[in-house]
This record gives structure tokens, sequence and C-alpha cells, in this order.
């Protein structure tokens, strides 16, 4: 990730692009080739915001040339709504939205084999298995 602190989770409202796009202006300081690279990159980026797009087929897919694709994005990481670093975009959650860090659940003890490492599935349905017994 390029931007960890800026993680992009689903807002809680209905759609997946964020209402404060319109709500806070951002939408007003993009020119339509970089709010059609925004809707691009938000429409085939991973659960972290991650896409690895390259030029060449963004430029063929938003029928722009390698010029207009360069403006669009510098537009939109001047505000702050992307990430890149060639060949990653990542897509960032709006600026002044905190994002919660995630956490990893932990793997409760008894669930855990005696050297704390990986764990087969099998091993772990054996595991469940006998705790039911013992229920």
């Amino acid at each position: 990730m390029l931007r960890p602190e800026r993680l992009r989770q689903v807002p809680e409202q209905f759609s997946w692009v964020d209402q404060a796009l319109v709500q806070r202006h951002f939408i007003d300081r993009c020119d339509a080739r970089a709010a059609a690279l925004y809707l691009f990159l938000i429409t085939v980026s991973d659960a972290q915001g991650l896409s690895y797009y390259g030029e060449s087929t963004l430029v063929a897919r938003l029928h722009l040339n390698a010029e207009e694709l360069a403006r669009a994005r510098a537009q939109l990481i001047k505000l702050e709504l992307i990430a890149h670093q060639a060949p990653l975009y990542q897509v960032l959650a709006l600026p002044g939205i905190r994002v919660a860090p995630r956490t990893v659940p932990s793997v409760p003890a008894q669930l855990r084999n005696s050297s704390d490492g990986p764990v087969s599935l099998a091993q772990l349905l054996d595991q469940v298995e006998r705790r039911r017994a013992r229920l």
C-alpha cells in the first residue's frame, strides 16, 4: 500500500462512491478526465483501494492520450484522492476523514499449536472437534 494511513473504506451511505466527494466539492475541482480516471480506479480497485492498471490500458480504456492521463492523475494526486507509484494506484480515503486502523483478530490460545506457528485447516478442525466432544 502506498498510503496505509489513508486506507479507503466503504462509506456508510448507499453508494460505493463517497457522497462527500460531491458534498465537500472535490468533484467540482476535477475536470472530466480526472473524474473519469477516479471513477475507473474506484471501480477496478481492490478492498484496499489498490489497482495495477498500467498507463497504456488506462489511456485506451479512458480514450485519453498520455498527456491527458498525466494531467488527470496529477489533479487527483493534488486533491489527495489517489496516490500513485507506477504501476500502482491507491484510491485514498477522502482528506479529513479519519480511518480506524484495522486489526487482525488473534487466534484463541486453545486453537494455536504448541509452536505458535501456522496451523493447518485439518489441525484447526481436529481441535474444534475435540473441544466439542469435551462440552
